[in-house]
């Protein structure tokens, strides 16, 4: 796989002992999906897959019987974990925040059974539910600030 201006260009028969690599658009390294682009990019459709995939998990379980805050703070601290894994440390397009948060929206709205943004807004404001886009840039502030406290001994 390749990332930059050659991105497009295949490379023909790489082999390790005797074996071939396969060419590939996307590899993951550390649970993180890295798409072949001309700018370092990744695949968030993995970590959508698989919030969805806790997300009914949770439902399957409680159901309606739980209360939304209950549900909510299931959600905040068992699925939000799996689907911003990561995401601190690599470069997200506001396209990318914008898919993030239309993923947590949609259950949003099927939590308060409601398709209007305004009501969903103002029950996440009201139980304290951060959006994505909320949340990755006071991660990644976070982790710079831990790194630059760091004291390199080489």
């Amino acid at each position: 796989m390749h990332i930059g201006p050659r991105h497009d260009i295949k490379c023909s028969n790489i082999t390790i002992n005797n074996q071939n690599l396969p060419w590939l658009d996307e590899i993951r390294y550390l649970g993180i999906y890295i798409v072949r682009s001309s700018k370092v990019k990744i695949s968030l459709d993995h970590a959508k897959r698989s919030f969805h995939r806790s997300l009914n998990a949770i439902f399957g379980k409680v159901g309606r019987i739980a209360s939304e805050e209950v549900v909510l703070h299931l959600v905040y601290s068992k699925c939000l974990p799996i689907l911003l894994y990561g995401l601190e440390v690599c470069p997200l397009t506001k396209t990318d925040y914008r898919s993030l948060d239309f993923v947590v929206m949609r259950f949003l709205m099927k939590l308060f059974c409601t398709s209007n943004t305004d009501i969903v807004n103002d029950c996440r404001m009201y139980c304290g539910f951060k959006l994505p886009s909320e949340i990755i840039p006071t991660r990644t502030n976070k982790l710079m600030s831990k790194l630059s406290n760091v004291v390199n001994r080489c």
